[in-house]
């Protein structure tokens, strides 16, 4: 489970983009922020894998306070999926969906293997494999984006409008497998 107890954010410049939230989000479940643009939703998300950290409040996941745990190792271990899927332009599909693996210190060829199977998982042919982003449709560099942020098998995913770039078809699409891998991974 993921708790807020009374986050706020206050940036330098003194723009407050969270102001005293607090919820809980339960295990095993989809939880979706809806809001106007610039309300704080990434900023929520952010927090959670400590891109961001809160200027007054806790995080919690399963009951710790992330703010004592290494913030790259606790990233390492949560799938995040970005806005117009964040792909590294200059690597390969394989690569960028191994990228995490890679960090955490699996070897090429099993990370390479995980790799292809978690195209196979989210809908994408094999033969892309060896492309760039560049060469994708948009859904498609989502769908790189998602089996990326499932890479390493993680307790959380978090998604940060990760078809916000594709069109109304495509989005219907990939919102329907998401929630078949949910469904499937749990």
């Amino acid at each position: 489970m993921i708790e807020f107890e009374n986050v706020a954010k206050r940036y330098p410049d003194g723009t407050m983009a969270v102001s005293d939230f607090s919820g809980q989000l339960p295990a095993h479940t989809t939880t979706v922020f809806v809001g106007s643009s610039g309300c704080g939703k990434t900023t929520l998300l952010r927090m959670i894998n400590r891109m961001v950290d809160p200027t007054a409040g806790r995080v919690l996941i399963d009951g710790e306070d992330i703010a004592g745990q290494d913030p790259v190792k606790l990233r390492r271990r949560i799938g995040y999926v970005m806005q117009h899927a964040g792909l590294l332009p200059h690597r390969r599909v394989i690569d960028n969906i191994a990228t995490v693996l890679l960090l955490t210190g699996m070897k090429k060829p099993a990370a390479h293997s995980r790799a292809l199977d978690l195209m196979d998982l989210v809908g994408l042919d094999p033969n892309l494999a060896k492309r760039y982003p560049s060469q994708l449709s948009g859904g498609q560099q989502q769908r790189v984006g998602v089996a990326r942020g499932l890479a390493s098998d993680p307790n959380i995913l978090l998604m940060d409008e990760p078809f916000g770039a594709v069109d109304p078809l495509v989005r219907k699409d990939l919102q329907n497998e998401l929630l078949r891998l949910q469904s499937e991974l749990g």
